[in-house]
């Protein structure tokens, strides 16, 4: 086992040799994390199917794949190739990367109020090294988690976004990350970390895409701190090509009284690794964890919640939709954690999956764990087909068969979607399930 786990390992050592070779000395103070977090990683290996939390999950195809960093220069993206992922208005910044690179000549920032701070990490490391250095590396754990352990490693570029105490963004900003071809497997390490201040607002659009049909790795870790009063959405839409593997991680700290929303949907890649991770610290936080996965073929998506209820008078709701076609698998592993003293908790978890295939498979695992004795904690998880029933109404209405078909899959897809506040975003997200429904050009007909 320890030979196995250094053979899988040896290749990030040789590249974080490399790293090292090539940083600035404006990012010497963040060279201890990275070297704790490679040793870390080293101890720990990639998870394997005997671990609890990836019991369902076999990442051997990303352990066993040599994957590279991307060559230095970028490859060249024409703008127009990124017209079918804008999800915001022309007044909201959009940040974009190319194989993990920051791309200013494809990206938008516009006048922004005062003090708020949108930019590249890159260039935050050391142009905001006072607002970052509190913040980054201080939540994601990289002492159980191996991936956020060699993302941390590894980070050097991403998104940095800091909006100051009272300031509300009337806009979202939009991080797209694309992927582009390499001509070899690759594997980039998207870092961003989002800090809103008390009482402020603000909307974040994290968007994974892919310019090719090429086998590459996105290992991404988003560290999201939300002050006292604040109010955040933070959309996580991952719609990448058939071949590619992605492992996002959303570590999110609430302050007194916060209120954040997280939104999921996922679409793409052939491994897919959704972990979500809010801690509620300050009295009052409320959280909302809503997710859509749609999976076909042979496609995996695991879906990971651990929600922590640090402090009392908390509540927080998940809500993860699964739709699953072909001989695809789907995860739903959602726990809640209720801390001793974090009384008067209100928690509820629900995983709803529908199965369109025979073939078709899905893991779903709700757990409570919990320390106080004054709280209301639920959860519970539903495997089904389209109901033949309500099929039958439709198409006693007039309907042909395939578009009561589509229009069912919609209203289940519906109710996630109905949850996003951002009117933008959810007509965009809207428009994607349409377009991944076996029915879609129908559904679009009768609508």
């Amino acid at each position: 086992m320890v030979t196995t786990v250094m053979n899988e390992t040896e290749c990030y050592r040789e590249a974080f040799a490399r790293l090292e070779q090539g940083l600035g000395e404006g990012q010497a103070w963040l060279q201890p994390a990275r070297r704790a977090a490679l040793a870390r990683f080293a101890e720990l290996g990639f998870p394997t199917t005997h671990d609890e939390d990836w019991r369902f999950t076999s990442v051997a195809p990303i352990a066993g794949t040599p994957f590279a960093p991307p060559r230095a220069g970028g490859a060249q993206v024409d703008p127009r190739a990124l017209a079918p992922f804008t999800c915001t208005g022309p007044e909201g910044a959009r940040l974009v990367f190319v194989n993990g690179r920051y791309a200013p000549a494809l990206s938008s920032l516009p006048s922004l109020p005062a003090g708020v701070r949108v930019m590249s990490l890159a260039q935050a490391l050391t142009a905001a090294r006072d607002l970052v250095e509190p913040h980054l590396a201080r939540y994601a754990d990289i002492q159980q988690d191996a991936f956020a352990a060699l993302n941390t490693a590894f980070l050097e570029d991403g998104a940095f976004v800091h909006i100051p105490r009272g300031v509300v963004l009337e806009e979202p900003i939009h991080c797209l990350y694309v992927a582009t071809e390499a001509g070899a497997p690759t594997i980039t390490h998207p870092r961003n970390l989002i800090v809103a201040g008390d009482d402020s607002q603000a909307a974040v659009v994290e968007d994974y895409v892919a310019l090719t049909d090429e086998v590459y790795f996105s290992n991404a870790v988003t560290e999201l701190v939300v002050g006292q009063n604040g109010v955040v959405g933070h959309y996580l839409i991952e719609r990448e090509n058939p071949q590619a593997y992605n492992v996002s991680t959303l570590r999110i700290q609430q302050g007194r009284s916060s209120n954040v929303a997280s939104h999921s949907v996922l679409v793409g890649g052939a491994l897919v690794r959704n972990n979500i991770h809010p801690v509620l610290a300050g009295e009052g936080a409320e959280c909302l964890i809503n997710g859509l996965f749609m999976a076909t073929g042979r496609q995996h998506m695991d879906n990971y919640m651990k929600v922590e209820h640090a402090a009392p008078h908390c509540d927080s709701r998940q809500f993860y939709h699964g739709i699953l076609d072909g001989r695809s698998r789907g995860v739903f592993h959602g726990r809640i954690v209720v801390h001793k003293g974090a009384q008067k908790t209100d928690a509820k978890q629900t995983n709803r999956n529908l199965l369109l295939s025979e073939e078709a498979q899905i893991d779903t695992k709700p757990q409570l764990e919990i320390y106080a004795d004054d709280v209301k904690c639920t959860h519970g998880a539903t495997i089904g087909q389209i109901d033949e029933e309500a099929v039958f109404y439709l198409r006693s209405r007039g309907i042909a068969l395939e578009a009561a078909r589509a229009l069912l899959l919609f209203a289940f897809a519906g109710e996630s979607l109905q949850r996003m506040k951002t009117e933008s975003i959810r007509r965009h997200l809207e428009a994607l399930v349409t377009a991944w429904l076996p029915q879609g050009k129908l559904l679009e007909d009768v609508r």
